[in-house]
């Protein structure tokens, strides 16, 4: 997995999770993975296409989300199944967000799927070519977990490396 295509994601998810809660964020667990993907709670994908290829999950249980919403809305608001999960939806566009704005500033082409949940137990699995960084962003008000699976568009490396040749 290329750092410069999954960095942006990683500071664009450190900065929202600060801000939408508040509080100081550390990076917990962090592994490379080919498995099949376990949700943790409520979870949102976002699928990504064109010179790069993948998606991010971001994925949290609901009273984080709950927290989130609150300091989202100004205020105290109505606990629910659905507001949480327009609230972890919300939290991934905004990491998207930001992080497609680094990438557009590096050259990359390429088109965002809208959030939308994920609720399958389990599926999306990493490849061979596309492993998966899952990572875990703790803090004093509830944990996030970050699942990007990115890589170059195949045609779009061969077009790079045929340029570089010629």
């Amino acid at each position: 997995m290329k750092m410069e295509l999954i960095q942006p994601f990683i500071n664009s998810a450190d900065a929202v999770l600060a801000e939408t809660m508040q509080c100081e964020t550390r990076i917990g667990d962090v592994s490379m993975e080919e498995e099949t993907y376990r949700r943790k709670g409520i979870a949102s994908l976002i699928e990504i296409s064109g010179d790069i290829e993948g998606r991010i999950i971001l994925d949290t249980d609901s009273g984080t989300a709950m927290h989130i919403a609150r300091h989202l809305a100004g205020g105290e608001v109505e606990g629910s199944d659905d507001l949480a999960r327009e609230t972890v939806c919300e939290l991934a566009n905004m990491v998207i967000g930001n992080a497609v704005t680094s990438l557009n500033d590096q050259g990359f082409r390429f088109k965002i799927s809208p959030p939308e949940l994920h609720t399958a137990e389990h599926g999306l699995s990493g490849s061979e070519e596309t492993e998966a960084l899952v990572m875990c962003f703790d803090t004093d008000k509830g944990s996030v977990y970050m699942n990007i699976a990115m890589r170059y568009n195949r045609r779009r490396k061969e077009e790079r490396s045929a340029a570089v040749v010629a």
